[in-house]
């Protein structure tokens, strides 16, 4: 037998049925032997617990799937009730999967996945285009700012020009030439005249 049926939920003229060891509400009905005659419907919950249905038939699953109402739309419940000696079962059957899940399926894959992440890869290649653009004008900006700036500077200064013979003080004067790096020897038969520092060298400083 291949009769199964899976159920969210039933009652019995409105008493809810449920496991008789954990209380879980959801159940899988079914046909166990050999041919209808002699089978037994077995129910088990979702936590694995398993006993023989005394009150329910192979025939009262055959109609329950024959009185379900089925599914057409995703919001839609799969209910049955049908009655079984006088009393009522009714309850909502495990839903089936319908083209209309699927398509729903895909929407929420579509909106919650695939959308947000090509709208990622679209901003990370407009800016891949547009930062160095971007950075290129900041840069020319900012050049342009600093030749205004040295302009006005000049201005007001009243102008300036490099003197070629400028050279800087030294950082650390030679004490023998007092950071000159010649000395000056006085001679009153000659003019007098320059020697070459030798314990600089001529530059002017010392390490």
């Amino acid at each position: 037998m291949a009769t199964t049926v899976k159920i969210l939920h039933m009652t019995l003229d409105g008493v809810p049925l449920s496991c008789l060891e954990c209380g879980t509400v959801t159940l899988t009905l079914d046909a166990r032997g050999p041919f209808a005659a002699l089978a037994t419907v077995w129910a088990t919950c979702a936590n694995s617990h398993s006993w023989a249905h005394q009150m329910i038939t192979v025939s009262d699953l055959e109609a329950i799937q024959a009185n379900r109402t089925g599914r057409q739309r995703p919001q839609d419940a799969d209910l049955f009730e049908i009655t079984i000696g006088g009393a009522v079962l009714a309850g909502e059957l495990y839903p089936d999967l319908t083209p209309e899940d699927v398509k729903a399926a895909g929407r929420i894959y579509w909106q919650r996945l695939i959308k947000p992440a090509l709208r990622k890869q679209k901003r990370r290649a407009v800016r891949a285009v547009t930062q160095p653009v971007k950075q290129a004008a900041r840069s020319t900006v900012a050049a342009a700012k600093a030749t205004a700036l040295e302009a006005a500077w000049t201005a007001q200064a009243g102008g300036y020009e490099t003197d070629p013979n400028y050279q800087p003080e030294p950082i650390n004067p030679c004490p023998a030439c007092n950071g000159k790096g010649t000395h000056t020897i006085d001679s009153h038969l000659h003019t007098a005249t320059h020697v070459r520092c030798s314990v600089c060298h001529g530059t002017g400083e010392i390490d």
